[in-house]
């Protein structure tokens, strides 16, 4: 034992009159760092087609599974995207997320991002597998939701390169004439009593 029991209260003592480092959550939201990891973000293209490509290298570098994708064909009647394909289907199963990152760096266009949104808390399961209409950021001025044809003279290529800008002049949503739903197995790969299935909107 210490020859001074009196001694071992100093760090106790000295505790006690320091200020305190309690955060007052949720009345009082720290903000966050400007490249925090949050709540995903499927991004559009300017005039309002979607950038996902429904390429899925997003759900093959997730290192927890958590990302789903079913990709369709693109038509001149029923246009989502510039390129040939686009994601029909997205989910991220925020139960198994991990928020790492690692989607947005395998993301070839730029479609999938991480917003501040941290409060991802929920009461139930399925409230916690996002869908594409959840993750697809809204629309802004000048955009024009999908689908719809993509700007005259344009190409895929003049996408990425950032030409367009706004939605052309007279362009207008296309009715939404494809039919179909996730296939039924596709609800395991979200593990059971994840109804994955049931979170799909049928067009």
């Amino acid at each position: 034992m210490p020859d001074n029991p009196v001694a071992g209260f100093g760090v106790t003592f000295k505790a006690m009159f320091k200020k305190r480092l309690t955060e007052q959550y949720p009345e009082q939201k720290k903000p966050t760092a400007p490249r925090f990891h949050g709540r995903h973000q499927l991004n559009r293209h300017p005039d309002g087609l979607e950038k996902c490509i429904g390429c899925e290298l997003c759900a093959w570098a997730c290192p927890a599974d958590a990302i789903y994708v079913e990709g369709a064909d693109n038509t001149d009647e029923e246009r989502y995207s510039p390129g040939e394909r686009y994601g029909r289907v997205y989910q991220i199963n925020y139960l198994r997320c991990i928020l790492c990152g690692l989607c947005v760096e395998a993301c070839p266009t730029r479609a999938l991002t991480m917003t501040n949104d941290y409060e991802l808390a929920d009461r139930t399961r399925e409230s916690l597998i996002y869908t594409k209409e959840e993750l697809l950021a809204g629309l802004k001025e000048g955009m024009v939701d999908s689908p719809h044809a993509i700007f005259p003279g344009m190409t895929e290529q003049d996408y990425y390169r950032g030409l367009v800008t706004e939605a052309a002049p007279g362009t207008v949503q296309q009715p939404a004439v494809s039919k179909g739903e996730m296939p039924q197995d596709a609800a395991s790969d979200f593990g059971p009593g994840e109804p994955a299935s049931e979170k799909v909107v049928e067009r």
